[in-house]
């Protein structure tokens, strides 16, 4: 419909001129008529759909005899036909016809059609009829054809003649009679319904045809009235969305009469968008009532694409007006913005609003602007302003003196800058983020720092026992404090194996210096951007973690805990290694640059105190910013004090049981840190403690020793538990006693609360009840407290516990044999003996050789082999004439072999090991030696002294050889680590052959 009606609408102004010729003064309106025309009073346009032509005179010759003609016509048809050009011949009387091919759609009684002719025959024998005023043909629609579509179907159509036209025609057409003939273009109005019944000619195309009435109807008939005034009514709705169709409504009945049921059905057919085979299903259709359900369905799909149609064009109307005003409206608001920031400012001086308006007016300002509210919107973007202008100046005020000048200047031009952006724009709430950052910050806020070092010295050892370094370095550090009359941040590595309080040592620093404590972890921290902050320009950005370390703890001079350096990784994004260097350096610090503030930050005030397992896995340029501590471990003694006052005391406390209930004896403790606990932290050691003592309740509760609480007991416990922040261990025991006591009263109180009321006694028998039964119940209380028997843990039912012991003694020789000899040697548990075994292959000349074995390292293998030629040095010089070590293939093991071993300071126990076996002469029982030997004999020194002292008293050894060089590692022990141990220092081998080999030494 619509390719029809783009290919008519240039010639519609002529023909308009044409059409009026034939329009009556006066017609008859119907009903039906006047329902349609009323849509017609309300539109302006004037445009004529299906009734176009290009005739550009419209003065094609009429007949004189067309008047008589048209009296000859009697009642209702002569009326309804008085706008049909008047010709010679009447319709009725036309039974042969030429038969016009139609492409696109079939032609309706009573509307125009103009149609391009390009055969030359079959417009030449129209232009003949026309000019024998004989101006009728017949219209029919052209058959679809599979694999032909457009022009392609045109072109078809002047290749097909005679009978294959016919078989490609519809056998329902309409008799049309041509108007006009304007070169190829021929324009028809339709008269009648035809069907053809045979073909006369050839070319053109000429056949018979019968002329189609409508089948009787009865007028009065209410389905039909009521299905064609729903098709009225559905006509009127799809008029009043285009004036275009209401023209339609009024061209027609000027030119075919008035409505009539039938005309109804063709009108509603015709001006509707549906394709040609369904209209041409409503022109085959006789049966008026059929034809009227047809039209039905075709005009309710109409107006339902005219809704969708509007809806589209309504939405792409309020799309392009609405993007027109908001970009007015912005453009005026940045207007009114600038014009009245002074009377912003003022209002903000004056504190007159409040800063929790913040989120209602958003809230309010979303609904504005769904109402587009131009004033309102002002008004309440202004107020949003004001409430986060307001809440950044309530901030500033009480420390605007202490914020340093740079920063002060930094956050009032972003001030300035808040005011004049939008509420709605991405760079408000970038600024308005960055300002809320810069705000929070505690600028020269400091807590008050406790200088007292008794009191300091107290809260340590309440949480700690033993790690003397580092309280002495943190007393230390308070005493210089209360000299200065201020403390200066500083930066303290704590180094040592897992598990011997690093972490937890950080947190009791802090309390003691009464300072804020903040931890973060840098274990595989691959991101610059996590120490330094990301740039404001990307989104989500966030500053770095120094900065949000001090806006959560609110002041300047916190103890910041930074975790697992040791083990920062590197990737992508940067090294965050090098990132730390200025955050951890006295001399950059107190200029601190976070990418996101982007305004130096004074960290000159906080102390720094840092984790690591391995301080080889540093870098040295961090490593030499800060003042390392190391924490060998614990020996034996110091994890019996630990276990007991410490870990023993929180754990039973946890579980719930009481000190009366269990006992777990020293011998017990002793066992368990030998066989299961042996490295050098206490972890583990709380994990086998929580063990037993997870055994034991449950061991508890089987017995029946449990009674549950009463519902005043649990208050006055969780009220005790939640006043009392620091409880002693008598405070706790009288606590517990005291609850013990009441259990019982409580408990009968509740049995005699929760009784029926039926079964409860006489007021005169009750006293004497319930005294009998408080006896009962305390007989009861006593005979269970007998019965259940107090658990006791010690060395002989630690297995039953804890399971089979995970360590032996390391100790495997009483005295040792030629060629074995005990070194000592650290590992991550802390320190163990170690043995070095030497013995003989074979002898032969020239035989001389010496294999290793046991996962030995480089520098261990390197060693061996130094020794091995240190030894046939000395072996010379005691015999000349020895050539044992020239003529002896040796074997040197060091067990365990599954254990990898690396490390210099075994050489002087490889060399011994090997004399021994040259000179078939053990050493002196219970000797242990250590350190690094060179091809001059040197003595050089090696670490770990604590943890190879621990592991010697730890095997029952009386002697220990160090080099000179760590007498002053020794030296620093406690006392009771080097009680009873005979302990020798040199500085060449010489020394050690001697005490390993002289009886009197």
């Amino acid at each position: 419909m619509l390719k029809v009606l783009a290919s008519r609408c240039s010639s519609q102004a002529s023909f308009g001129a044409h059409l009026r010729q034939y329009v009556p003064a006066a017609e008859p309106v119907s009903p039906l008529l006047r329902v349609l025309r009323g849509q017609n009073r309300r539109s302006p346009y004037v445009v004529r759909r299906f009734f176009c032509s290009d005739s550009t005179d419209g003065s094609d010759p009429v007949d004189p005899a067309g008047s008589e003609a048209k009296q000859v016509e009697a009642g209702e048809e002569s009326k309804a036909s008085s706008a049909i050009v008047p010709t010679a011949i009447k319709p009725e009387d036309c039974l042969t016809v030429i038969a016009l091919p139609l492409p696109h759609r079939p032609l309706f009684p009573g509307f125009y059609m103009p149609i391009y002719v390009k055969d030359p025959k079959l417009l030449a024998a129209l232009v003949e009829s026309r000019k024998r005023q004989a101006p009728y043909t017949g219209a029919f629609l052209l058959k679809e054809e599979e694999g032909t579509e457009g022009s392609d179907a045109e072109k078809n159509i002047y290749d097909l003649k005679g009978k294959d036209l016919l078989n490609r025609l519809h056998e329902v057409g309409t008799l049309a009679q041509i108007t006009s003939i304007q070169g190829d273009q021929v324009v028809l109005i339709g008269h009648r319904r035809l069907r053809i019944t045979e073909m006369v000619s050839e070319d053109p195309l000429t056949v018979k045809v019968d002329h189609l009435k409508e089948k009787p109807y009865d007028k009065d008939d209410d389905i039909l009235k009521a299905t064609s005034f729903e098709v009225i009514s559905t006509l009127r709705d799809v008029l009043k969305t285009s004036p275009l169709w209401r023209d339609h409504a009024q061209t027609y009945t000027q030119h075919i009469g008035d409505f009539t049921y039938p005309r109804v059905a063709d009108f509603g057919a015709a001006i509707s968008g549906a394709n040609k085979l369904q209209c041409q299903q409503v022109l085959e259709e006789l049966d008026v009532h059929k034809r009227l359900k047809l039209t039905l369905e075709l005009v309710k799909k109409e107006m339902e694409i005219s809704k969708i149609q509007e809806s589209i064009a309504k939405a792409i109307e309020e799309k392009i007006s609405g993007e027109q005003r908001r970009y007015l409206l912005n453009e005026q608001l940045k207007a009114i913005k600038k014009a009245y920031v002074w009377s912003r400012n003022k209002l903000i001086n004056d504190n007159i609003l409040c800063r929790n308006w913040g989120w209602k007016l958003m809230i309010k300002l979303l609904f504005l602007n769904a109402r587009n509210s131009f004033h309102d919107r002002i008004l309440l973007e202004d107020q949003l302003l004001f409430s986060f202008v307001a809440k950044f100046r309530e901030r500033l005020d009480p420390k605007k003196e202490k914020i340093p000048a740079h920063v002060l200047q930094v956050i009032e031009e972003e001030l300035t800058k808040l005011q004049l952006l939008e509420a709605s724009s991405s760079e408000f709430n970038v600024t308005r983020n960055y300002l809320d950052w810069l705000t929070a910050l505690p600028w020269g806020e400091y807590s008050d720092e406790n200088f007292d070092v008794i009191q300091a010295h107290k809260i340590l050892d309440e949480d700690h026992y033993g790690l003397t370094d580092v309280k002495e370095r943190i007393l230390e550090f308070i005493a210089v404090g209360k000299l200065r009359g201020t403390s200066q941040g500083k930066i303290v590595c704590l180094s040592g194996p897992p598990g011997v309080g690093k972490t937890s040592i950080g947190r009791s620093i802090a309390r003691a210096l009464n300072r804020k404590f903040y931890r973060f972890s840098v274990g595989g921290l691959s991101d610059v951007a996590e120490i330094k902050g990301h740039r404001r320009t990307y989104i989500g950005a966030m500053p770095g973690k120094m900065v949000q370390c001090l806006k959560s703890v609110g002041t300047a001079n916190p103890l910041v805990l930074i975790d697992e350096i040791d083990k920062l990784g590197r990737g992508h994004a940067g090294d965050p290694a090098s990132a730390m260097l200025e955050l951890l350096d006295p001399e950059q610090n107190a200029n601190f640059l976070d990418h996101y503030l982007d305004v130096p930050i004074d960290l000159s005030k906080v102390l720094f105190v840092c984790t690591a397992n391995v301080i080889e896995m540093i870098p040295n340029p961090l490593l030499d910013r800060m003042e390392v501590i190391s924490i060998a471990g614990y020996i034996t003694d110091e994890k019996m004090h630990i276990a007991r006052d410490y870990l023993e005391k929180t754990t039973r406390e946890s579980c719930g049981i009481k000190p009366e209930q269990v006992e777990v004896t020293d011998s017990a403790l002793l066992a368990l840190i030998e066989n299961y606990c042996r490295e050098a932290g206490v972890r583990n050691l709380q994990k086998q403690i929580e063990k037993i003592y997870r055994k034991i309740a449950l061991q508890l509760v089987r017995q029946g020793a449990y009674i549950k609480p009463t519902v005043d007991e649990a208050k006055a416990e969780s009220s005790s538990v939640s006043n009392e922040t620091v409880v002693e261990g008598v405070e706790a025991e009288s606590l517990h006693g005291s609850i013990d006591k009441k259990e019982s009263e409580n408990a009968l109180e509740a049995e005699i609360v929760d009784s029926p009321s039926d079964q409860l006694p006489t007021s005169n028998d009750q006293s004497a009840t319930s005294e009998d039964t408080l006896e009962a119940e305390k007989t009861q209380d006593s005979e269970a407290a007998k019965k259940v028997e107090k658990v006791l843990v010690d060395s002989s039912n630690l297995v039953d516990f804890v399971g089979k012991p995970v360590f032996h003694a390391e100790r495997i020789y009483d005295q040792t044999p030629v060629g074995v000899v005990m070194g000592l040697a650290w590992t991550s548990m802390g320190g163990s003996t170690l043995y070095i075994e030497t013995t003989q292959i074979e002898q032969g000349e020239g035989k001389g050789a010496l294999n290793v074995t046991g996962q030995l390292g480089d520098v261990m293998k390197e060693s061996a082999q130094i020794a091995h030629t240190v030894a046939r040095a000395i072996m010379l010089e005691k015999d000349p004439q020895s050539q044992y070590f020239a003529n002896t293939k040796l074997h040197l093991h060091v067990p365990a072999g599954a254990t990898p071993k690396d490390g210099p300071s075994a050489g002087c126990t490889m060399i011994t090991s090997l004399i021994s076996l040259a000179m078939n002469k053990p050493v002196k029982k219970d000797l242990a030696m250590t350190g690094e030997v060179t091809l001059t004999r040197k003595i050089l020194p090696i670490g770990g002294v604590k943890e190879k002292t621990i592991a010697a008293r730890r095997s029952d050894v009386k002697t220990i050889i160090f080099p000179e060089a760590n007498r002053r590692d020794f030296d620093e022990l406690a006392p009771n680590v080097k009680e009873g141990l005979e302990v020798h220092f040199v500085d060449d081998y010489s020394q050690i052959f001697e005490l390993a080999f002289d009886e009197n030494k």
